[in-house]
Formats: structure tokens, C-alpha cells, sequence
């Protein structure tokens, strides 16, 4: 090794967790030209976090996240936080002359994704949002096959976000029901990962047209939040909820496509049924985020009579990735696609080259989720270039 990368992690739960694990694997199966190292990990309770260092293997760790941003012997800053800190978080952090790598959405707005760019454009410094689902291989296949031009012109993109863990109206008023610290509900946490995917695989959004709506409206105050669970305060009462339980919408593409999507967390049975299908005039591919290692797809060039959907099976080794773990049948899961977007992250610093999703995606994507708001609120298509 010629250089260490020293990582300063910002968040210690559900993502904190999911960050930590991919740098603690990333030099085993991906060696780089650096060691990456983990640093210090920075949150606001100083028992919990002296924990998370402990447990997630960081030899230092901070309660306040301009101490960590200063630190001489950090340079990444990784942000999984929720998304009222990641603007202060990462212009603080870029204005330090650290790299920096922030989960989705990359702000609560789109004015706020703007700030961040522009300060990370004006420090020099490599920056990547995290949409996570990009390096899964299957869907890094589909987009080679997309390029490849196997489906033909695209016609069609459809998807899906769907998930139950809130449905229970008595389940705690969480930091992702609050509009002021998640920015939107379903729509951001959920729509934002197929606003990526759908940019990534079909290409840019030209207008909106948005529905949303919030079934519970107000839920228990929260006594303690772990991860995606809670426990309420049931002394403290009810407060409410200000982000949507479900938001659907049609996109017009700039390339002549259209498509759907739906992001809720009322879908009774789906724990987190990312799913997506892709029709153009030669063919279509289908994904499921629950079936992640599966491709199917559809070639209108084979023979009348023998058509249909087959299933990829994306575990071989001359497939995205896959060289770096595992026998050809030996599948992956949630967790690996964070180590190759660690793994990407890592070889666009060492190299100079560019980072995707950067933080141009992200704010692209903020665009697209404030026209869906904007459509929503006011009725009528919306054209993204308007926000």
C-alpha cells in the first residue's frame, strides 16, 4: 500500500451500520491502491456512538460532526445521517478539503443540493450519493444490455418501492414522518432510489405529474428509534405526521419514454419490494430487489413460438462484480452493493477520475422529487427543468 484513506463516518444506525460493514470488507475483496481505513464514526449520544466504534471496529469517534470534519487524520467524510444535517454536514466537510460520500436524498430540497455542489465543485474535492441499488449486478447488467441496445428503442419504464413496516397506525411518530428532518416520507426515502434507477437505466426527466397522500395522521411520540423500529412514548402523546404515506406519479422522458412510479410504505406483505420493468421495441427487462441476484428478460428476436421472459441467473463470474467474491451460484445480497459503491468511490479518488452517482445526481434527483411535490400540490404536469 502507498496511501492511507482515512474515513470519518457521520451516523452509527441502520446506514452507519451498512457503511461500516462495506469498509471493513472492501480491502478483502476489492483491493485497492490504498488502504481505507476506518477513522473515527461521529453521533450525537456519546454512550450509543462509543458503542457503534466499538462494535463496528473505529478506534476513535466524535459527538460533534465539525470536530470530525476538522480532524488532520480524516480524509473522507461519509454522511448517514438524516437528511436535515447533510447540507452543514457536507459543505462543512468539503470547505475542509475532505472527500465526501452522502447517502440519498442528497438534500431536503433542491436549493439545498445546489449549496452542496457547489461547495464540493469549488473544493476540488471526489463526491458520490448513495444510491446503492445502481451496484447491485443485475441492474448493472441490465444497463450494459440497455447500451448494448438488446431492448431497442426504450418505450417504457415502470416501478415500484413497496413496503408494510409502517402501516400499524400505532407505530411511533419517527424521524421519517417529520418533514423537517426527512424532507418527504415515501417519496424520498423510497421514490428517490427509482428516480436514480430510472435516470441511470432510461435517462433524464422532462416533466412530472405527482399524487400523494397521508393515510395516518398522527402517530405516538417516539421514545427511542433504533434502525427502522421505535418504541413510543406512551405518556408524551400524539403528534403528526407531515410527510406522505404514498406518492405515485408519470414521468415524460426526454428521450420521447414514459414512465410510473410508486413509493409507499403501506403495502401490506412487501417488506422492501424495489421492482422495476423496462419495455422498448426489441425487448424488455424485468427486476425485483427481492430476487436481487435475477434478471429476466424478454427478446423479441427469438423465434415465434419459443418467446417469453428468461431468467438470468446473475452469479457468474464474467458478471459486474462478481469476479471479486464468490463461485459462479453462490449469491449476493443487500450488503454487497454498498461495498462496490465504496469500491467505485475509492478508485475515482485514487485516480482522479469521475464519481456516478456524483452529487450532480443527487441534486438532479431533488429536482425531479420537488417537481412530484410541486405536482402534487398544485395539479398538473410539472417540468423538472422549472424547479
Amino acid at each position: 500500500m502507498t496511501n492511507r484513506l482515512r474515513v470519518g463516518l457521520v451516523g452509527y444506525k441502520f446506514m452507519g451500520k451498512a457503511h461500516s460493514n462495506a469498509l471493513a470488507r472492501l480491502g478483502m475483496f476489492f483491493p485497492t491502491d490504498s488502504e481505507v481505513v476506518r477513522q473515527a464514526i461521529c453521533g450525537r449520544d456519546a454512550e450509543w456512538v462509543a458503542e457503534a466504534a466499538r462494535q463496528f471496529g473505529y478506534p476513535s469517534w466524535e459527538t460533534d460532526w465539525q470536530t470530525l470534519v476538522a480532524r488532520d487524520d480524516i480524509d473522507i467524510i461519509g454522511i448517514t445521517a438524516p437528511s436535515n444535517v447533510h447540507r452543514q454536514i457536507a459543505i462543512g466537510a468539503a470547505e475542509h478539503g475532505k472527500h465526501v460520500f452522502c447517502e440519498k436524498p442528497l438534500a431536503l430540497n433542491t436549493p439545498d443540493a445546489r449549496e452542496i455542489l457547489a461547495a464540493v465543485q469549488k473544493a476540488g474535492v471526489r463526491h458520490q450519493v448513495g444510491f446503492n441499488y445502481r451496484f447491485a449486478p443485475a441492474i448493472r447488467l441490465a444497463k450494459q444490455m440497455i447500451e448494448e441496445g438488446r431492448l431497442g428503442t426504450i418505450y417504457r419504464f415502470r416501478g415500484e418501492y413497496l413496503q408494510d413496516f409502517i402501516i400499524d397506525p400505532e407505530f411511533p411518530l419517527v424521524w421519517r414522518l417529520d418533514r423537517e428532518v426527512a424532507g418527504s416520507g415515501s417519496l424520498g426515502d423510497l421514490g428517490a432510489h427509482l428516480v436514480d434507477l430510472a435516470r441511470y437505466l432510461v435517462g433524464e426527466f422532462r416533466q412530472v405529474l405527482g399524487a400523494q397522500k397521508t393515510f395516518i395522521e398522527e402517530r405516538p411520540l417516539v421514545e427511542r428509534m433504533t434502525g427502522l423500529s421505535a418504541r413510543a412514548d406512551e405518556s408524551a402523546g400524539r403528534g403528526r405526521v407531515t410527510v406522505d404515506d404514498v406518492t405515485q406519479f408519470l414521468i415524460d422522458f426526454d428521450c420521447g419514454a414514459q414512465g410510473s412510479i410508486e413509493a409507499t410504505r403501506f403495502a401490506m406483505g412487501h417488506k422492501n419490494n424495489l421492482n422495476f420493468e423496462i419495455n422498448g421495441s426489441r425487448g424488455s427487462l424485468r427486476f425485483s430487489l427481492e430476487r436481487i441476484n435475477e434478471l429476466e428478460y424478454y427478446d423479441a428476436d427469438e423465434p415465434e413460438g419459443l418467446q417469453g421472459f428468461r431468467l438470468i441467473q446473475v452469479t457468474e463470474g464474467t458478471h459486474p462484480y462478481l469476479y471479486a467474491w464468490w463461485p459462479a451460484g453462490h449469491v449476493l445480497g443487500y450488503e454487497h452493493t454498498f461495498v462496490h459503491e465504496w469500491y467505485e468511490f475509492i478508485r475515482a479518488i485514487e485516480t482522479g477520475g469521475e464519481t456516478a452517482p456524483s452529487f450532480e445526481d443527487g441534486m438532479r434527483c431533488c429536482q425531479i422529487l420537488d417537481a412530484v411535490e410541486k405536482s402534487a400540490a398544485e395539479g398538473g404536469w410539472i417540468e423538472v427543468a422549472s424547479i
